[in-house]
């Protein structure tokens, strides 16, 4: 038989800070063949990345290796010295990371980044450096790729950038790619052109691929074996198609049942609108010459039309760009619109910022991402406080902390750590944190923003099932955003389709789902749900 390609026996990995050691991989062992897939899988903090980083070597100093050998074609490379590492490096081993933009440099343009990896592996002619740059943004699908050299990374979709990370992994012809959550931050239908486009570019260059994920339902698109990893441990191994079929470890079973399920909260009879507008825009003027005059609009939301109960949801989905997050932050006057938004009877469009004050406490947002909305130097107490202390200067410190006491222990989380900073939480934890700094002040809407996409999927069905409670007990009305359709299924009651600014499709959830008329939303469900359809 012939050798693994890579092949990883016994390998620990062990952080040491302050002092103190860390052991973040127990001994895994694993192989991948040649023009094989292998999916290494399991929630944050499992050991996926650290283990796939120990390939190239590129853990911080803060990590050793207490036992373990890491054969790549034939050699170990943790007895590597630097210059045979940099010689693997970006040439026989590569990685695609999860965030483009932290891994692109914003300051240079596309095909400076592409090619310095060129360069960096021997391609000395400026004229084949440049010709092998739009050779490869054409082979991962960047349209027009020679009027796109000149490009910055801001210039470009988020599927573009990922595609533009794919064609640095792939300049210099490599055996190994590793694959670290690259679809994670895009819409359905972009992860699936992303995923295709792997698995096509494998085949093409015969090469293997590590895939890392949390995500099982790409695992069946994508991985032909599977590593389940819990607590820096492999618990469970083999072919993807057994692995799916026949579970034998329960934390895989529980991985397999994690995906968010129930049905929306029916809304209240005779329950009072909250929030209405009509034919609501947002549009952004386009300026140029010297007098900056307008020239034409970015129209971010057009004419968008809804009305939301007291304990009722109305999700709105549409891949990005399609006016998401516009539409939200238009509803609570933090981006200036046009047309009328009426808010508990009395229209708000109008209202000045002192205005509006009295009604921000009933009227609160939870953003997508957990790490970045919280203060990094305030401890949760003051986190969740932050808005008591502006809408309810009458409450003493005591009585403060027992109403975040009690918002916490609402949302899930222990009062006993609400002196702790957000990175002692893990990603659930901050986000249920997050939640409960909007729902302190008792609101009547709540905007939610993307709040599960950046979660695993256990965590997503836990966060799930807790706004469902919450609306439930406290009679609230959301606006959940997101591009995730197995998400909005479980927890909308209306369902709103943008694209490009515009509703194409707006409706009872569950007739929509069931029964999708425009082409656009055929097409999103096709994506999200073909996963399901092949499982």
């Amino acid at each position: 038989m012939t050798a693994p390609l890579l092949d990883i026996r016994d390998l620990s990995v062990s952080f040491v800070q302050g002092g103190r050691e860390t052991l973040a991989v127990d001994r895994v062992s694993l192989s991948v063949d040649k023009g094989k897939t292998l999916a290494l899988v399991g929630e944050s903090g499992s050991g996926k990345s650290v283990t796939a980083l120990s390939v190239p070597r590129l853990l911080p100093s803060s990590a050793y290796h207490p036992s373990g050998v890491i054969n790549f074609g034939g050699q170990d490379v943790l007895k590597m010295n630097e210059a045979a590492l940099r010689g693997m490096r970006g040439a026989r081993v590569t990685m695609v990371f999860q965030e483009p933009m932290t891994s692109l440099n914003p300051l240079q343009v596309i095909e400076r980044q592409v090619a310095e990896i060129l360069e960096l592996h021997g391609m000395r002619s400026e004229t084949a450096r440049r010709d092998r740059v739009v050779e490869l943004l054409e082979e991962v699908g960047i349209p027009n790729p020679r009027q796109r050299l000149g490009a910055y990374p801001h210039q470009l979709s988020g599927g573009q950038r990922q595609r533009v990370m794919i064609a640095m992994a792939l300049a210099n012809k490599p055996d190994l790619l590793i694959a670290d959550e690259p679809t994670t931050a895009l819409d359905v239908t972009v992860q699936a052109q992303i995923l295709a486009l792997l698995d096509r570019l494998r085949k093409t260059y015969g090469m293997a691929m590590l895939f890392i994920t949390h995500d099982l339902g790409l695992v069946r698109r994508i991985a032909d074996d599977v590593c389940v990893m819990q607590r820096g441990k492999i618990v469970e191994a083999g072919p993807a198609a057994r692995v799916f079929a026949d579970p034998q470890h329960p934390y895989t079973k529980a991985l397999l049942a994690a995906e968010p399920s129930g049905a929306a909260n029916p809304t209240p009879p005779n329950a009072p609108v909250v929030l209405e507008t009509e034919n609501l825009r947002v549009w952004f003027p386009i300026r140029e010459g010297f007098f900056r005059r307008i020239v034409d609009y970015v129209k971010a939301v057009d004419g968008v039309s809804l009305q939301l109960r007291a304990g009722e949801t109305i999700g709105v989905v549409g891949e990005s760009g399609s006016g998401k997050t516009t539409l939200g932050l238009a509803l609570l006057r933090l981006v200036s619109s046009q047309g009328p938004i009426v808010y508990m009877g009395s229209r708000i469009e109008a209202k000045s910022r002192n205005e509006m004050r009295p009604l921000r406490r009933d009227m609160q947002i939870v953003f997508q991402d957990p790490y970045g909305s919280l203060s990094p130097r305030m401890s949760v107490a003051e986190i969740v406080a932050e808005g008591l202390e502006l809408h309810r200067p009458d409450l003493s410190r005591d009585a403060r902390r027992a109403t975040v006491a009690a918002a916490l222990k609402e949302t899930g989380l222990d009062p006993a750590t609400m002196d702790r900073y957000p990175h002692e939480f893990s990603g659930g934890q901050r986000q249920r944190i997050a939640i409960a700094r909007a729902i302190v002040l008792e609101p009547k809407l709540v905007i939610l923003d993307e709040p599960t996409s950046a979660l695993d999927m256990s965590v997503q069905a836990q966060i799930v099932d807790l706004l469902r409670d919450l609306q439930k007990r406290r009679d609230l009305a959301y606006v959940f955003i997101s591009h995730d359709l197995k998400v909005v299924k479980a927890l909308a009651a209306q369902l709103i389709v943008m694209r490009h600014g515009k509703v194409v499709e707006a409706g009872p959830a569950t007739e929509i789902f069931a029964d999708p008329k425009n082409e656009y939303t055929r097409a999103l469900f096709a994506a999200a749900f073909r996963v399901e359809a092949e499982g």
